[in-house]
């Protein structure tokens, strides 16, 4: 049974720093790419940012690039998301999900996931 529990979020104010965690469970998981979502209240979840398998291939969407980093650790069967200069823009519920299937050496917009966890909350203040 896929787990992803997420950890890291909480209330800053503009221009400070979080590392969001993503612990997984109950797959393989150095043979599935991960992304990190975020859900601002009234919006559609969105993809912020991916990383393949390997970690050799990421995905940013524009309004984070430059400030947020994805990084993985297969042997501790984690995802990370460095957040800095963080904006008020940036407030939303984040959760990382599972690739739907396993392998592939690219990700990008169009990669699909499924298998959400349950999200931490990023509260950002000016």
């Amino acid at each position: 049974q896929v787990q992803l529990v997420e950890s890291g979020g909480g209330s800053v104010q503009s221009g400070a720093s979080l590392r969001l965690s993503c612990a997984a469970s109950g797959f393989g998981f150095s043979r599935y790419a991960m992304g990190w979502f975020r859900q601002a209240p009234g919006e559609e979840r969105k993809l912020v940012a991916a990383i393949s398998w390997s970690g050799d291939s990421t995905y940013y969407v524009d309004s984070v690039k430059g400030r947020f980093t994805i990084s993985r650790d297969n042997a501790k069967m984690s995802v990370y998301l460095q957040m800095n200069n963080l904006k008020p823009e940036d407030t939303a519920v984040y959760s990382c999900a599972r690739r739907t299937r396993p392998g592939g050496s690219e990700v990008d917009e169009s990669t699909d996931f499924g298998s959400w966890g349950q999200g931490t909350q990023v509260t950002v203040s000016s």
